[in-house]
């Protein structure tokens, strides 16, 4: 291990100078045909990274298509309700990336006149956009001389130059981080930068990459020690929190009950039916609700999510006329697709709510 890290170390500092060289070439006969790579428009370029922020490309592009389709200029976005953003958003996950968009673009569009800022430092600024999201904006829009540090990136790089040291430590950061600049071509870093992310997505891929027709493999380290499968190393252990949700249904022949969302969670801002959430799995609905209403149907269902598990228990109540309690709102069925809520909910409105398709 000593060893290793000794000739990571006179590795970093002998940067292989066919290393840009190599990766643009492959990129050229084997990227994929990208919509956002077609154009160095900031906003659209902004959507992409978002969208795509811990979201596979196939899963991703058809929800940028419908974006710019809806919102094609940043002020569209601005004037759209939050309802229309997050709808569109669904089933995406991870919606704060939707919100941060919304309110982001407003603040484009209002203090800074539709101007969507020219450099890294500016768009360093804005809500939602980080220090790889803002490197990526000004490098492929602007062509600024900004080195991207995605999942992609450091996967190939702690394997090519075999780096042992965890990429989620501050030590880790700094190595990866002078790493990647010392990468850099002289010119033309919009072009390495796709590079070498789509390198590491189709070529380094995180299990079973293909290492025999890596066009780097002779200088690889991972390679050459047969070490693909363990790099890159993690410091941090991602903590799964175990919770249980009890979504009460109670519908009649036109309407169901729903409430919004408010609370700092996940799904804020989403549309759900009446949640309780408890301790464990032991939840008996309100004697009210089965006084007065029929339970037509009790089902379960389990949803994973990056940092919790959610074991859900559905009721579903039918009843003649539903009666509103405060914080909640009668949906007509028709108009039910309208919401935007959580993906497991929209699968049990689908397969259990048929008025509602």
């Amino acid at each position: 291990s000593h060893k290793a890290c000794n000739e990571f170390f006179i590795l970093a500092f002998m940067i292989d100078e066919d290393f840009s060289l190599k990766l643009i070439k492959w990129y050229n006969v084997n990227k994929r045909d990208l919509p956002w790579r077609k154009t160095n428009d900031p906003y659209k370029i902004w959507i992409s990274e978002i969208v795509l922020q811990q979201t596979r490309v196939d899963q991703g592009l058809p929800y940028y298509l419908n974006f710019i389709k809806e919102f094609p200029k940043v002020q569209n976005l601005a004037n759209a309700s939050e309802d229309k953003v997050l709808k569109l958003w669904q089933g995406l996950g991870y919606y704060s990336r939707a919100r941060n968009l919304h309110f982001t673009s407003k603040f484009i569009s209002k203090e800074l006149n539709g101007k969507f800022p020219e450099n890294y430092n500016e768009l360093l600024k804005l809500k939602g956009v980080g220090e790889y999201t803002a490197s990526a904006i000004a490098s492929f829009a602007f062509n600024e001389k900004k080195a991207v540090l995605d999942g992609n990136v450091f996967r190939l790089l702690s394997r090519y130059y075999g780096v042992l040291v965890p990429i989620d430590s501050i030590k880790g950061k700094k190595i990866f981080n002078s790493l990647a600049y010392k990468n850099l071509p002289k010119s033309n870093y919009a072009t390495y930068n796709q590079s070498i992310m789509e390198f590491g997505a189709l070529q380094c891929k995180p299990s079973n990459p293909d290492c025999g027709i890596c066009p780097l493999n002779i200088k690889c380290w991972a390679f050459i020690n047969l070490k693909t499968k363990d790099l890159p190393y993690k410091e941090k252990k991602i903590k799964v929190r175990l919770r249980y949700f009890n979504f009460v249904i109670i519908q009649d022949n036109k309407s169901v009950i729903m409430e919004k969302r408010l609370s700092k969670d996940i799904w804020r801002n989403l549309y759900q039916f009446p949640l309780f959430e408890t301790v464990n799995e032991n939840f008996e609905p309100p004697k009210n609700l089965v006084q007065n209403y029929s339970l037509i149907k009790k089902t379960k269902a389990v949803h994973k999510l990056t940092h919790q598990k959610l074991n859900i228990v559905f009721w579903h109540f039918k009843c003649k006329k539903n009666l509103v309690e405060k914080d909640q709102i009668v949906v007509k069925l028709k108009n039910i697709l309208k919401y935007p809520v959580p993906k497991i909910v929209e699968n049990y409105i689908a397969e259990n709510i048929t008025n509602g398709r």
